[in-house]
């Protein structure tokens, strides 16, 4: 059964032009596109969308990261989309990611680290609300 996750380039990624370089992975790795949309979230958007962190250390450098450039959100579709975005990605911190993963390739830092995707079905709902 097809599922939807939503994918998330980076300002960092978009900074050094790599947003067609990983949308390119995206279709290579089998998903369909089924929304895009480029944009610069507010801080108000950026702290309502990583509302699940406010009470983390890394929380406002987080905002305030993801609100220094425009993003690129997509609407993925394909079978097991949140595992395979997932796999797809890496790990959050480049130096631990897999080979070929996407953060391994684009990525500076834990922080700075090229795209998001959804961790699960209810996140993915919620996100995917969110842009769409």
């Amino acid at each position: 059964m097809k599922e939807q996750t939503l994918a998330m380039i980076k300002p960092d990624a978009i900074e050094k032009k790599y947003q067609g370089l990983i949308i390119q992975e995206i279709l290579d790795a089998g998903f369909e596109i089924k929304a895009i949309k480029m944009l610069q979230l507010s801080k108000d958007q950026a702290r309502a969308f990583y509302s699940a962190h406010k009470d983390k250390e890394f929380y406002e450098p987080l905002v305030a990261f993801i609100n220094s450039g425009p993003i690129i959100a997509l609407l993925l579709e394909k079978d097991n989309a949140i595992e395979d975005y997932r796999t797809l990605m890496g790990k959050t911190d480049p130096e631990k990611a897999a080979e070929g993963t996407i953060r391994k390739k684009y990525a500076e830092t834990i922080r700075r680290n090229a795209v998001h995707g959804s961790d699960s079905p209810e996140n993915a709902k919620k996100e995917i609300a969110f842009f769409f």
